[in-house]
Order: C-alpha cells, then structure tokens, then sequence
C-alpha cells in the first residue's frame, strides 16, 4: 500500500514539473514575441508637411581671396647686396625692392655706349663723304647698319642695369620674402624674391544651387559680412557666374568687395554673401531638407501611415536653406520621417520619438 502511495506521490511530482515547465514555456515564448515586435519597431523623428509664408533670401559662404596675388622669380642671376622691403610693407608698382650687384653689367653698359656713340661718329662721316663722293654706297649701308646694332646693344645693355634693381610688378602688401643681403639669385631654377597680394579688393567664392542661380546676374549688388567682424557690414558685386555646374551639381559665383581704407578685411577669412531676392516672401509646401532618403535630387520621402514607414516620389523644388520646396507628391499634415531612414524600408513599423 505504501509502495502504491509512493508511486503516486512520484507521479504528482513529475505532473507539476512538467506542468511548470509548460507554463514558463508559453510565458517565455510571449516574451520573446513581444521583444521580437519591439525589436522590428524603427526609432525615428518626424515633421509635418505644412505650407507657410517662407524667406526667398538666401545665403551662401565661401573664402575671401586677393584681387592680385603675385609670387615673382629673378630673371637674371647675380648676387643681391640690398633689400629694401620688408614682409608686411606696402609697395607700388615700379617701386625698387632689392638691389643685385650691377659691376659687370655697369661696365658692359659703358662700353656699349661708347661703341654707340663711336658707331654714329662713323656713320654722319660716310655720310657726308658719301656726298661727296668720297665712299660708295655700300660703305655708307655697312656705316649705317653697324650703326643700328650698336644701338641694339646698348639697349639690351640697359636693359640689364635695369634687371640689377628689382622693381615690384604689382602693388599690394609683402606677404613672403624669400632672399636677404649676399642671397644668390640663379637663373635656372630661377630664384624666387618675394609674394605680394593687392587686398584693396577682394574676390569671395561661393557656390549656389540651380534654383538659386536662375536670380542672379552679373552685376547685382550683394550685402557681405565677415565672420569676424559681425557688426560690419561691406558691399559686393557679382563679377562672374559660372556657366556649368561643378561636380556637386552648384555653381561658382565670385563677388568682388571692396575693402575699407584699414583693409580689415583679410585673404582667406571665412565671409556670408546675403542675396536678397525681388520676391520677398511667398508661400510654399515646404519639408526639412533631411526628410530626403539619400540626397534631395533622390525625390523620394519616407511618410507615416498607421504607424508604419512608406516611401514616397516626391518632385522637389527650390532648396531653402535647411528647408525643400515640395512641388508635388505631398499634403499639408502628413508626417514625414527626418531621422531613422537607413534603417527603414517599405512597411517598416515605426516608433515615433518626440
């Protein structure tokens, strides 16, 4: 009876394990279910599609360059003995900035002069002899042709002095020089002397898009600030518009700025050129730039419908700043997806974040 009861007992046991064991199964496979679900849920954030008055004014930054920049080289070779400029100077065009020893080449100078003038003296004595009778013609050609390339060589020797002061091709500031008193100059490579850069004017490139390319023209006049100076304001002219578009699809724009008479402005500061538009405001459907899948130029938008992601073509039109134009594709009210696309695809279910 004992026996039995143990059996029993044992029975018991192992029902209630394995009814245990059941029941953590099904409570553990419900889990799982639900984190799987979870897990297949996209985070993203969204916007709302909304038409409003928007700015046509837009803004484009670039790097302000000199108007002239000129690094020169010595075109003869000789040994400088004096510098008469200093990096950061101002010089004129024509202005002398080093001096090369002229020894030789004064001496060569001297002597072709001579030779120029022995030459003339020769040629105004055939000359009359020739009226005379007392040379032929052939002697009076030779005089004269003697003559002619004497001169050419007293002014290649002039030329030469002239090449012993180097003289600045452009005005502007010293921004390098490269030689000092006893420097050595050779021809071949020829040695470099100094860079000047002209910044009474400065050229800012930037670059716009197509939609904002189609206001401008050559000749606007543009308002331009200077990172650092925020409370000066400076006035520039467009000066050249590219006529094709470079590899990111925009186009080159230069504006030329006239600097002020403490040429604050410098080359190679960071400067905002402001373009204002003849259509002040107008209203548009308009989208976050970042809601595109990709670029903007992919025209396909990631939408929210019963709490899962759709893709949608979309025809995109005017860039606004962090801001797109939507010409078509959209309604005002539907929510877009800004964050969270690399992970979406078509019916992805999506959890918003606020």
């Amino acid at each position: 009876m004992k026996k039995l009861l143990y059996i029993l007992i044992g029975i018991a046991v192992i029902g209630l394990i394995a009814f245990i064991l059941m029941n953590n199964k099904a409570e553990n496979e419900e889990k799982t279910a639900i984190v799987a679900e979870k897990n297949a849920t996209v985070s993203v954030k969204i916007d709302t599609v909304k038409t409003q008055e928007v700015s046509l004014d837009f803004v484009s930054n670039g790097n302000f360059e000199p108007i002239q920049e000129l690094k020169f080289s010595a075109e003869k070779s000789g040994k400088v003995i004096q510098v008469l400029a200093k990096e950061g100077d101002y010089v004129k065009v024509g202005q002398v900035l080093a001096i090369v020893r002229s020894d030789v080449v004064n001496v060569e100078a001297s002597n072709a002069k001579a030779s120029y003038q022995n030459a003339v003296t020769d040629y105004n004595r055939y000359e009359n002899a020739f009226k005379t009778g007392g040379v032929t013609k052939q002697q009076l050609d030779q005089a004269r042709l003697a003559m002619v390339n004497a001169k050419t060589q007293l002014t290649q020797a002039n030329i030469n002095v002239g090449d012993t002061r180097i003289k600045a091709p452009i005005s502007g500031f010293i921004n390098k020089k490269y030689i000092e008193p006893g420097s050595i100059l050779a021809g071949m490579p020829a040695t470099e002397l100094f860079d000047i850069v002209n910044v009474s004017k400065l050229k800012l490139k930037v670059t716009v898009n197509e939609s904002q390319v189609a206001s401008l023209k050559v000749g606007d006049i543009t308002k331009i600030k200077a990172s650092v100076y925020p409370d000066k304001e400076f006035s520039g002219k467009i000066t050249f518009i590219a006529s094709k578009a470079d590899e990111s699809l925009n186009f080159p724009v230069e504006i030329e700025i006239a600097n002020n008479t403490a040429n604050d402005l410098k080359a190679g500061m960071y400067g905002t050129a402001e373009f204002a538009s003849k259509q002040q405001k107008s209203s548009l459907k308009i989208v976050p730039r970042n809601a595109f899948v990709g670029s903007v130029s992919s025209n396909q938008i990631f939408i929210v419908e019963n709490g899962t992601a759709k893709l949608k073509k979309v025809t995109a039109g005017r860039i606004l700043g962090d801001k797109v134009e939507i010409l078509d594709g959209l309604n005002d009210g539907q929510q877009v997806i800004v964050t969270g696309q690399i992970n979406l695809q078509e019916g992805s279910k999506v959890e918003i974040i606020k």
